[in-house]
């Protein structure tokens, strides 16, 4: 491993763990001020806080794409569930438990693998305008025949919101490896038209996963982890000649790594948390780190103080009223 991909690898492990932190911040507030406006909740410094991390794992994620190749990259991204499992249990004031450690080994082994296999240079080869426009438009019929109404739309739904993700993380290391090469202007026509298809995919994928979200999260959820990682491998082994190293032994042992990594965050996904009344599933992984309900969660100190008191009512914690 290079220079070049250690840089890419450190930058994308430092994002993993911002996104992961992010996710159980805004999962905590979400539980501690269920029902409050979304006013409320910009007046709050957890929640910028929450933006920020958002924000700055963003920024590290495109850092990466500019050291690293798609796919070493692009797969680190399932390390966010890996990293929100102790992040969320801390939180909680519980121990990880056997599932979720297992998820997580599985997880890990399966990413070494695959990076093993990944290895290369930094990114010099971009897509051209054509290329672009080409995966664009392909990219945009499978999800438009994705999101026909059918049967198992979440899951379908899901998918199409991996490969929007997946592809616009592909048309950004474009974007950063075309606008930070010195033989070239900065904000050529093909910069503006290829970051115009990023915003497009990166809008698109979140608004997919919300709505493929509305049926439960696991299943979703692990669908959208890995289905974003295959888009950006299949067009960095394509167009952007990012092999894999090994021969056909490295190609079997990228493919072991896969089915690993996939094994542990489905595991991940599936995480089970055991209540008073007996065990209790939880469709999303931060949620089931967390183990907190937002009925019984305590209010936002900030808030509370703000909040008109109902009249002929007991203050209750938790309660907040609605904008």
């Amino acid at each position: 491993m290079n220079a070049a991909e250690l840089v890419a690898v450190a930058l994308s492990l430092v994002s993993a763990v911002a996104y992961a932190l992010a996710a159980v911040a805004q999962e905590r507030l979400a539980a501690r001020n269920a029902g409050a406006g979304l006013l409320r909740l910009l007046g709050t410094g957890a929640w910028w806080s929450a933006v920020g991390l958002n924000a700055a794992a963003a920024l590290l994620h495109v850092a990466a794409l500019k050291y690293g190749p798609l796919t070493v990259v692009q797969p680190l991204g399932a390390l966010t569930l890996v990293a929100a499992v102790p992040l969320g249990a801390r939180a909680a004031g519980r121990r990880v438990s056997a599932v979720e450690w297992r998820g997580t080994a599985l997880t890990l082994l399966g990413l070494g693998a695959v990076l093993v296999t990944a290895s290369g240079p930094a990114p010099s080869r971009v897509l051209s305008l054509p290329q672009a426009v080409a995966v664009a438009g392909t990219t945009a019929a499978l999800v438009g025949a994705l999101s026909w109404p059918g049967a198992r739309p979440g899951l379908r739904h899901a998918t199409a919101s991996g490969f929007a993700s997946g592809v616009a993380s592909a048309l950004t290391q474009t974007v950063t490896v075309a606008a930070t090469d010195r033989s070239g202007p900065v904000l050529s026509s093909e910069v503006i038209v290829v970051a115009l298809l990023v915003a497009a995919f990166a809008v698109g994928g979140l608004l997919l996963s919300q709505t493929a979200y509305r049926g439960g999260l696991g299943a979703p959820l692990a669908v959208v982890t890995l289905a974003n990682p295959v888009a950006a491998a299949l067009i960095g082994l394509t167009l952007l000649g990012q092999g894999l190293t090994g021969g056909a032994g490295g190609v079997l042992l990228a493919l072991a790594g896969a089915a690993l990594a996939a094994r542990g965050v489905v595991l991940l996904t599936r995480v089970t948390r055991a209540t008073a009344d007996g065990a209790e599933p939880h469709d999303h992984p931060v949620a089931a780190v967390l183990a907190l309900r937002a009925e019984t969660a305590a209010a936002e100190p900030a808030l509370r103080s703000q909040l008109p008191e109902q009249p002929g009512r007991p203050e209750q914690p938790g309660h907040l009223t609605a904008l």
